[in-house]
């Protein structure tokens, strides 16, 4: 295909009217585009929407996850909920340390960010006395993994892995980690369900479907509920890189004599993200704290992200032979964790150090803001939950 091997055109940069990207940043996102076009090329003219995700967000150098650019922060391009205030993880750490005790003093973070959860969470825990003989990091981008190492250089516990190890006991953090994982993109049409895809055309790239593989069409069945009778032009996710993930975290936490997994993220039950309503899924893009729908904007510099299927991650989890401790949402869970009683360590009375910290707070519990959109899903291998968190479990929504 002659017209993959011509230069591709920076997509709807002046149209979206988003923040400008430096020269070097947008040379970056160019290179990405090229060797995407020569990817679909190779393929055809066609590529899976999660290998276009996957390559915009992962690929080695280029990817936004796999490059230098500054992701989290007021530099970058999205804030999460440690970066708010230190009482989320001083919160996270109250939960933590029973379920340490029941298993080992060992933590392993997937995608630690800047390293302010680890660096809040270990603070906490040794604030309270409670020693973490290893805490461990897996991350995929070397900017983040360079800003982690900074931050938590007075904690010599702490060290990064480059794969999962084999078994593990203790506890396992994910912090926004699935929503960053590639989806596949389906849509129902008369004749039944088709993938969609990435192709070029006249320079530009394109969505362009094609007929699901037996493959997808079964997850389709297996993980939408109302499959058959959802309206023609029904847009959705499915998620096989997040259940490869569970089932994986599952065979490592089985092999493990006692651990846990507390996964917080944004999502759904099956029935809610399915719903007739949302019928042009979930993705979303963050570019320099702007977030919009358009995929093909700046590949490489913008996070590319969907919403988490609880019901799925919860069914593969039972599948790997963990056991479901509690679904709930974040507000509820931080509320069991104390986070109250941490926000008052600072008197009201002194207006200035309070209120800030009381609003950061609020922004975690509001219904509105993060209380309800994050959920935080624990799983388990021979521990169990303290009873205020099973007091607000609702996996009976999963």
């Amino acid at each position: 295909m002659k017209r993959c091997k011509k230069r591709i055109p920076i997509f709807n940069h002046i149209r979206m009217s988003l923040p400008e990207p430096t020269h070097d940043a947008l040379a970056a996102s160019n290179a990405l585009l090229q060797r995407i076009a020569k990817e679909i090329e190779r393929n055809a003219g066609w590529i899976s929407w999660s290998r276009y995700m996957e390559m915009a967000l992962y690929e080695p150098i280029l990817g936004y996850y796999s490059g230098g650019a500054t992701k989290l922060g007021r530099d970058g391009d999205f804030t999460t909920s440690p970066e708010i205030t230190p009482l989320f993880g001083a919160a996270l750490a109250q939960a933590v340390a029973p379920l340490m005790a029941q298993a080992s003093p060992r933590i392993l973070e997937f995608g630690a960010g800047s390293g302010k959860l680890a660096f809040d969470l270990l603070s906490e825990l040794a604030a309270e006395g409670i020693k973490v003989e290893s805490y461990a990091i897996l991350e995929l981008s070397a900017e983040l993994r360079q800003r982690q190492q900074r931050m938590l250089d007075g904690f010599p516990q702490v060290v990064w892995l480059d794969c999962l190890p084999e078994a593990f006991s203790g506890v396992v953090i994910g912090n926004e980690v699935l929503d960053a994982m590639p989806v596949k993109l389906v849509t129902k049409s008369s004749p039944g369900w088709r993938e969609m895809g990435v192709s070029v055309e006249e320079q530009r790239l394109e969505m362009k479907s094609r007929d699901c593989d037996p493959a997808l069409l079964e997850q389709i069945k297996t993980q939408i509920p109302e499959w058959e009778t959802l309206p023609d032009g029904y847009t959705t996710e499915v998620h096989p890189f997040a259940a490869a993930f569970i089932h994986s975290l599952g065979s490592m936490l089985a092999a493990g004599a006692h651990s846990a997994a507390v996964l917080i993220d944004y999502g759904f039950p099956a029935r809610e993200y399915y719903m007739a309503q949302r019928g042009q899924g979930t993705l979303m893009c963050h570019y320099r704290h702007h977030a919009h729908t358009d995929p093909f904007y700046l590949p490489g510099l913008q996070d590319i992200s969907a919403h988490v299927d609880f019901s799925l991650i919860a069914r593969v989890a039972i599948e790997a032979g963990l056991d479901v401790l509690c679904y709930t949402g974040q507000a509820a869970f931080l509320l069991a964790a104390g986070i109250g009683e941490l926000l008052l360590r600072t008197s009201p009375e002194d207006a200035g150090r309070y209120l800030p910290q009381a609003r950061a707070v609020g922004m975690l519990l509001s219904p509105a803001e993060m209380g309800e959109l994050f959920k935080v899903i624990v799983l388990g291998k021979n521990v169990s939950l303290a009873e205020p968190y099973c007091r607000h479990d609702q996996s009976e929504r999963l």
